[in-house]
């Protein structure tokens, strides 16, 4: 079934926390010289235009990006939130009106230098079509093609480091297996890889299989982040949080990230919390 866009979502707080948290990871990565290979398993557009007929449609970036967008200014200057922020305005045509997202390939390749590599994978076709009228470097390969399985075949990679985010739809219950069965196959394969991974907080709570499937995996180092915009209630089938795995992250992620999203959650509603923990190791 390939009936998922994120078009209709773009810019809601899941992607702040998704692209937040991937921001970090690739800025501390960027601190030292050596090349990066970087897989992106699930693209999707690349870039959302706010304007677009699928995004008005539900309007999700109202209630996630567009009021962090209109108070960073009162934001501190060397924070990790307001670097994210000045990235996200450097990625807009006019750069004092918020008129696009960009998906997770614009914040990788905003970023990517020349030494460095990036997978981009997309299964669905039309999504692919719009990934593919993207402009993104030279060194940004386009493929139309499961990403899950894209990544386990480039493995492993020419270059020193390795850097890879898995973001499926979860469409089907499978995905949550297959996402735990890719990572202890991919961690087999370069030990050393940075790996994020996303997943949906809905109520039936099917992210426990993902979540129990790395921990019967043997992953040594998984760092868990969880923002919810409010608990669940009785009856209630929407998402209600967003969850991030990541294995091998980066020394202090987890104290920037929290200073971070205590300046997030105040601007997305007053239900919102953050937290998070070591879920395998230390």
């Amino acid at each position: 079934m390939l009936s998922y866009q994120h078009a209709y979502h773009a810019g809601n707080f899941a992607d702040v926390h998704k692209h937040l948290t991937l921001f970090a990871v690739v800025d501390y990565l960027l601190r030292k010289e050596s090349p990066i290979t970087y897989f992106d398993t699930h693209a999707g557009r690349g870039r959302y235009p706010l304007a677009a007929e699928e995004t008005r449609r539900l309007g999700e970036y109202r209630h996630g990006v567009a009021p962090l967008w209109r108070e960073r200014a009162a934001l501190g200057q060397e924070s990790l939130l307001a670097a994210w922020l000045a990235a996200l305005e450097a990625m807009q045509p006019e750069a004092v009106t918020l008129s696009h997202y960009p998906g997770s390939p614009a914040w990788l390749g905003h970023r990517l230098r020349p030494e460095d590599r990036l997978w981009l994978f997309e299964l669905h076709p039309a999504e692919h079509r719009h990934l593919d009228d993207q402009p993104l470097p030279a060194n940004a390969q386009r493929v139309h093609g499961d990403g899950l399985a894209g990544l386990l075949d480039r493995l492993p990679v020419a270059t020193p480091r390795l850097c890879a985010l898995i973001d499926p739809s979860y469409e089907r219950k499978a995905e949550y297996r297959e996402v735990a069965d890719t990572l202890r196959a991919a961690m087999r394969k370069v030990r050393h890889a940075v790996m994020l991974v996303w997943y949906p907080l809905l109520p039936a709570g099917r992210h426990r299989e993902l979540l129990e499937g790395v921990r019967e995996g043997g992953l040594r180092k998984v760092w868990r982040s969880e923002l919810r915009r409010h608990e669940p209630g009785a009856g209630e089938h929407g998402m209600y949080g967003s969850g991030m795995l990541v294995i091998n992250p980066p020394w202090g992620l987890d104290e920037r990230l929290a200073k971070a999203m205590a300046e997030v959650t105040p601007r997305l509603g007053p239900g919102s919390r953050y937290r998070s923990d070591w879920w395998v190791g230390e």
